[in-house]
């Protein structure tokens, strides 16, 4: 089905006199997909497919994919077809036009309640801590003009595409879209994944929590201060009572999570510098078609 849509594609960018260059990324399947992909390629030649040795995940496959692009634009899309390919044809008349970026916003989704709830958590926190003006809805599917291909070439390891793509400050052309349900297959997009993607991509992009975390313990060394003063005083009067183990040990346990939490803040910032600098490729790949 996805290699049908994108041949429509393809015959309708030749009537506006545009070539297409197809590049696959086997991200470590299991389901038979690689076999699928290579019968695409006998079909059409031109056709790139990238076998990866193992499930490196969603960002690390498509950094992977930009190594084999050589076209003047490039797009990225997810093959389960839950974003139209039809919209690839509007994004390069933007091209086209002059935009060198343009995004296609997610206006509905046809996603269970759950997953809708977590994208509105997510890409609300994303316009408080990351980027404010970052669209509600999020995108995956976007287009770029080739000259900003480097930078997805050399960014660091985790990092989430769209966001970079609209880091980079290029005022975008937006095209709004209803999000088709998933026909095929099961996502490998779990919970746990998420979750991890969503601290890379707060951890990866801003200092605010380790901001936050300061605040914390500023205004707790205030109040630790002020509450000193004040038995300090009450010990000057003679008003100090023998009680107060209950007050201590609440302080203490209180203050212990605040820098227990804090140490893990930024062990987590410190994770991501050393699998910044060690020599561990991001992804493997086994073979190239």
């Amino acid at each position: 089905d996805l290699f049908s849509a994108l041949e429509r594609v393809e015959a309708q960018l030749r009537d506006v006199g545009t070539d297409m260059e197809l590049v696959f990324v086997d991200d470590g399947s299991e389901d038979g997909s690689l076999q699928q992909l290579l019968r695409i390629k006998e079909k059409r030649p031109a056709t790139k497919v990238v076998k990866l040795t193992r499930n490196f995940g969603v960002v690390n496959a498509t950094k992977s994919g930009f190594k084999f692009v050589t076209g003047d634009c490039f797009a990225v899309l997810a093959a389960d077809l839950q974003d139209p390919p039809e919209l690839i044809l509007q994004m390069v008349e933007k091209w086209k036009s002059g935009s060198m970026f343009t995004v296609c916003v997610r206006a509905k989704r046809s996603d269970p309640v759950k997953v809708k709830i977590f994208s509105r958590m997510y890409y609300w926190m994303i316009q408080r801590i990351v980027i404010r003006d970052f669209p509600r809805g999020g995108f995956d599917l976007f287009l770029l003009d080739s000259k900003m291909l480097p930078h997805f070439v050399s960014s660091s390891k985790a990092t989430y595409t769209p966001l970079l793509a609209w880091w980079l400050g290029i005022k975008p052309e937006i095209i709004f879209y209803d999000r088709l349900e998933r026909k095929h297959g099961t996502s490998r997009w779990t919970f746990k994944k998420k979750l991890v993607a969503f601290f890379d991509v707060i951890l990866g992009f801003s200092t605010a929590p380790l901001r936050v975390g300061t605040a914390i313990g500023s205004l707790v060394a205030f109040v630790g201060l002020f509450y000193g003063l004040i038995v300090v005083v009450s010990a000057l009067l003679g008003r100090v009572p023998v009680s107060g183990f209950a007050t201590i040990v609440s302080l203490m346990s209180f203050l212990l999570g605040v820098i227990v939490a804090m140490l893990g803040l930024i062990g987590e910032y410190v994770a991501r510098i050393f699998n910044e600098i060690n020599k561990r490729p991001e992804v493997v790949i086994e073979k190239v078609y």
